[in-house]
C-alpha cells in the first residue's frame, strides 16, 4: 500500500510538471508497439532508441496534447487511455476503465477527448478536467508485460463490452454504427465524424446537441478520415473497398470515388486505412495497408501521382511539421519507413517494436 502510495504521489508531481514544462523541437520519434506493450523513442536524427516507454496493454493511437507536453496512448486491451510526459519520457497518469479505445480526437482547446468504443457500438466523450476531479483515486500505473503471442497477424476479434463506459468519471456515450473506428473533430468545434465499419457509414455527430445529424455512406469497412485545408471536403479510406470516398462537407454529397491498384498488387491486397495531407493543401498521402505501399494524390484534381514501395501491411503515416519527412508504420514488417516528401522516394526503414501503429514526431 505504501509503494502505491508513493508511487500515486510521483504520478501527480510528474503530471503537475508537465503542465508548465514543454519539450520544444527534441526531433523525438514515438511509436506505438501493439505486440510490446510499449512507445518507443528514436533519435529523430540518428534513429537510435533513447527510451522504451511502457504502457497498459496493446497501444495504438498517439496523440499530442495541444501545447504538445503530453502524448495521449489509446490502449486497447488495457481498457486505458494512458498519459506519456514528453520531458520526461515517463508514463505519468491513466484514464482507466475506457472499454477498449481504440482511436481519439481531442477538441481544439484539449479540454474534450471523442473516443471510439469499437465493442460498445457507441462515442465517447470524456471531459478531461472533469474526469480527474471526479474519479475516486488516481489508478495504478503498471505497464504490461510484452505480449507472447508471436502471430504478428492483425487480431480484429470483438468480444462484448461489459458495458462500464458510463461509469467512467467525466464521460457521456453515444450510440453509433457497430464497430466505430475512426474518429476526427472538426476544427470550428461543432461537429465529431464517427465512421463505423459494420453500417458502411460516417456519422456526424452535433457537439452541442450530443447527436447523431448526418449518416453519410460510404464504402466498406470506412477507417480513418481527413479534411482538406479548406475545410470542404471530408476524405474517408474504405479498408475493404480499396477506395477513399471524398465527401462534401457542406451537405455530406459523395464528390468522388479513388480507387487505388499499385503495379503488380493483387486488388484484394489494397486495404487503405491511414490518411493525412500536406499542409499546403495539394497533396493526400494514403497508407495502403497489405498492398505495401503509399499513394499520393493530388487533392485538387483527385488524380494518383505516385505509389511509393514501403514495409509490410502500411497502417498509419505522419507528416513531420515541416512536410518533408513522412514516417509510415508497417505493421507486419515491425519497422518504419521514413520517406522524403520532395522526391517521394523512400529513404531508410527503421526496426521497431512488434506491430508498430502510430508515429508522432516532437518538431
Amino acid at each position: 500500500m505504501r509503494r502505491h502510495a508513493l508511487a500515486l504521489a510521483l504520478s501527480a508531481m510528474l503530471l503537475a510538471a508537465a503542465g508548465s514544462a514543454t519539450a520544444k523541437d527534441t526531433g523525438l520519434i514515438f511509436v506505438s508497439s501493439e505486440k510490446d506493450n510499449a512507445v518507443t523513442v528514436l533519435d529523430g536524427k540518428t534513429y537510435e532508441v533513447v527510451a522504451t516507454i511502457g504502457t497498459a496493454a496493446r497501444p495504438r493511437h498517439l496523440q499530442f496534447s495541444p501545447d504538445r507536453s503530453l502524448i495521449y496512448v489509446a490502449c486497447g486491451d488495457g481498457n486505458a487511455i494512458d498519459v506519456i510526459d514528453v520531458v520526461t519520457l515517463a508514463l505519468v497518469d491513466r484514464m482507466a476503465g475506457i472499454d477498449d479505445p481504440e482511436l481519439f480526437d481531442l477538441s481544439g482547446d484539449g479540454k474534450t477527448m471523442y473516443i471510439s468504443l469499437e465493442d460498445d457500438a457507441k462515442l465517447g466523450i470524456l471531459d478531461l478536467a472533469r474526469h480527474r476531479e471526479e474519479r475516486e483515486e488516481t489508478p495504478s500505473l503498471d505497464v504490461a508485460a510484452p505480449s507472447q503471442d508471436d502471430d504478428d497477424e492483425e487480431d480484429d476479434d470483438k468480444e462484448a463490452g461489459d458495458g462500464d463506459e458510463e461509469k467512467v468519471a467525466g464521460m457521456t456515450v453515444i450510440e453509433v454504427g457497430e464497430e466505430p473506428e475512426g474518429i476526427l473533430a472538426h476544427p470550428d468545434g461543432n461537429v465529431v465524424y464517427v465512421t463505423s465499419e459494420v453500417a458502411n457509414m460516417v456519422h456526424v455527430v452535433d457537439v452541442a446537441g450530443s447527436e447523431i445529424v448526418h449518416n453519410v455512406v460510404v464504402g466498406n469497412r470506412p477507417r480513418r478520415m481527413a479534411l482538406t485545408a479548406d475545410r470542404k471536403q471530408l476524405w474517408v479510406s474504405n479498408e475493404l473497398s480499396g477506395s477513399v470516398t471524398v465527401l462534401d462537407t457542406d451537405g455530406y454529397g459523395k464528390v468522388a470515388e479513388i480507387d487505388f491498384l499499385p503495379r503488380g498488387m493483387r486488388r484484394e491486397d489494397v486495404t487503405p486505412v491511414g490518411i493525412t495531407m500536406t499542409a499546403d493543401g495539394r497533396t493526400a498521402v494514403v497508407a495502403l495497408g497489405r498492398a505495401n505501399h503509399v499513394a499520393f494524390v493530388d487533392i485538387a484534381s483527385r488524380e494518383i501521382e505516385a505509389y511509393v514501395l514501403v514495409g509490410k501491411r502500411a497502417w498509419n503515416a505522419t507528416l513531420s511539421r515541416d512536410n518533408t519527412r513522412l514516417y509510415v508504420a508497417n505493421g507486419l514488417s515491425d519497422d518504419i519507413t521514413v520517406i522524403d516528401m520532395a522526391k517521394r522516394k523512400a529513404i531508410t526503414s527503421i526496426r521497431v517494436g512488434r506491430v508498430p501503429h502510430t508515429v508522432l514526431i516532437d518538431d
